[in-house]
């Protein structure tokens, strides 16, 4: 759809005081000019072949919720109710938003009987769950109101931590930003092995930024520089509620912690310097526990903290701070916001997230395990296209966010996004040039003797110190392309990856190294954190299934502005 009909429909729904919440009653024609980038497509429907262990009825509806003293707020939420499985795989966090914690096992078979109860297009995505591509949630499956979409699928992913959030092509930073956001727990015989903590001793910890008005009502997006930068909020909730304090006994907790804001990234690290020990990231546990001073957290990534309160008495405290790095957004960028938000939480600050409370004493405590899982490890050799890695090249642009040069449409593939089925691919995360979106479309762009080729690319590489580009972030590596580079973390859609190397221009150094000891690359991953003049190598399988896969940037308003495309896996 051209940029001025886009630009067109917002203005209509702005003027005509059509929001979230004053849609319902709108002529189908014009709800359906709030999507697009893609068909309409008829929500799938129960097969009778299909048999579930686990039944669950899920709906998105409008809300309110108490969250700051004073008159409740309007939210989006998700709620649910089990019609067939195990006791306890519902679990709703008191007093939240968010939708509840689902908790599977591998191999169970799922249905899911998602209802669009709200009064604009939604559909829901599994955000990290190996399914087939019906099941996925494709933008173009968007549901209108009323209308319900059935998933069925196999869990097939080891144990981990997974979301579930909307995903309509333009909408998704919104709806997510106003409450629809859950927890997916899966579990499996090689986790229940270790005898990690579990029960009360297992706290899903969900970080988000917010912003509220004087009436306790959210504050979203007030104009493009909020989108262009992503839209940070100047109060951390956690588990949807304020000022977050959890109460702990003296022993070993798991801490299992999700990055839920649209655009905030976090280095979280204890306040009193206490290292953080990591026993997974988004894919599940790694081969063994590490050791870190901080670790980065980016919108969509999620981390599987052991936090062992032996030995602290009775009434002391522990503070969970976000701390201070630099680099992940532009030097311009963040001086306007630190004025915009009157330094309340100016991102790349320093700031708590949560305390936590050792309230009572206890005398035995769970050991650390020495090793976790196995993780079959990729190599170059096992790849496919070992000296031509599949391009993801990220830029910014005057009002636009791209990927390999173009916007987001639905099945505008390029050569190199078609990926056989059943083959392990190489790919190379990088930041280009920007450009008008109309360009070639990067084919060859990471394939040999063109531009961004390999670890040593020449044009198209302004954001690295090499060879400058066109428009906006060209230039050479301390020009107006450094100026204007910023942090993206990149989800890709289907089965985990394995990183392989992260290489950083001489350009970056000083602010990388804020950061760089914050990485947990050793284990399996589906969103990772591309700082600018960074470049990234991956190993993914395309395995199971054919069809349509998202990737795209989960800074969600990036997702909205269209820095999103599709893999065909065929």
């Amino acid at each position: 759809m051209p940029s001025s009909i886009h630009l067109s429909r917002r203005r209509f729904l702005r003027q005509t005081g059509l929001g979230m919440f004053a849609l319902a009653g709108v002529p189908a024609w014009v709800r359906a000019m709030t999507m697009a980038g893609g068909p309409k497509l008829s929500p799938n429907k129960a097969s009778p072949a299909f048999a579930p262990d686990v039944e669950i009825e899920l709906a998105a509806r409008q809300s309110s919720v108490s969250i700051l003293p004073g008159p409740p707020t309007r939210v989006l939420q998700y709620a649910a109710r089990l019609v067939k499985g195990p006791e306890g795989t519902l679990t709703n966090l008191p007093g939240s938003y968010l939708g509840p914690l689902i908790r599977l096992q591998k191999g169970q078979k799922v249905r899911i009987h998602f209802r669009n109860e709200l009064a604009e297009p939604t559909i829901a995505h599994w955000h990290g769950m190996h399914v087939p591509a019906l099941m996925d949630g494709h933008p173009m499956y968007a549901m209108d109101p009323g209308e319900t979409f059935v998933y069925e699928f196999e869990v097939l992913n080891r144990a981990s931590l997974n979301i579930y959030h909307p995903h309509p092509h333009e909408l998704t930073g919104r709806q997510v930003y106003y409450g629809l956001a859950g927890g997916i727990l899966v579990n499996d015989d090689e986790e229940a092995a270790l005898g990690l903590p579990v029960g009360e001793y297992e706290i899903p910890i969900v970080l988000q930024d917010r912003r509220f008005d004087a009436d306790n009502q959210l504050v979203y997006v007030r104009h493009m520089h909020e989108k262009m930068m992503g839209f940070h909020g100047d109060r951390i909730l956690v588990n949807g509620r304020p000022d977050f304090t959890l109460e702990v006994a003296s022993r070993a907790y798991r801490l299992r912690i999700m990055n839920g804001s649209n655009a905030r990234i976090y280095k979280l690290g204890w306040d009193d310097g206490t290292p953080l020990t990591v026993l997974g990231t988004d894919g599940g546990l790694l081969e063994t526990p590490e050791v870190k001073p901080y670790v980065m957290l980016a919108p969509g990534e999620r981390l599987d903290v052991w936090a062992d309160f032996s030995g602290r008495a009775v009434g002391s405290q522990l503070v969970m701070r976000s701390l201070p790095f630099s680099g992940a957004l532009p030097v311009m960028a963040r001086r306007m916001m630190g004025e915009m938000m009157h330094s309340a939480l100016p991102p790349g600050s320093d700031y708590p997230l949560f305390t936590v409370r050792v309230s009572r004493g206890v005398s035995e405590s769970p050991s650390l395990p020495r090793r976790l899982a196995k993780i079959s490890r990729y190599t170059l050799a096992d790849t496919a296209n070992p000296d031509k890695p599949v391009p993801l090249e990220i830029s910014e642009g005057p009002m636009s966010m791209l990927i390999n040069r173009r916007p987001y449409a639905h099945d505008d593939l390029q050569p190199f996004e078609r990926i056989p089925l059943g083959s392990v691919q190489l790919l190379e995360i990088f930041h280009g040039h920007g450009g008008s979106g109309h360009g070639d479309g990067g084919e060859g762009m990471a394939h040999g003797g063109g531009p961004g080729m390999g670890m040593h690319g020449g044009m198209g590489m302004g954001m690295m110190g090499h060879r400058g580009g066109m428009g906006m972030m060209g230039g050479h590596g301390g020009g107006m392309g450094m100026m204007m580079s910023m942090a993206h973390p990149i989800h890709l859609h289907g089965q985990s990856f394995q990183i392989v190397s992260r290489t950083v221009s001489n350009a970056t150094m000083d602010d990388y190294a804020s950061v760089r000891d914050g990485f947990v690359d050793s284990g399996w991953k589906d969103t990772v954190l591309a700082m600018p003049g960074e470049r990234i190598r991956l190993i993914k399988p395309f395995q199971d299934f054919k069809g349509l896969f998202m990737y795209h940037c989960h800074n969600l308003e990036h997702e909205d502005m269209g820095m999103m495309r599709e893999f065909s896996i065929e």
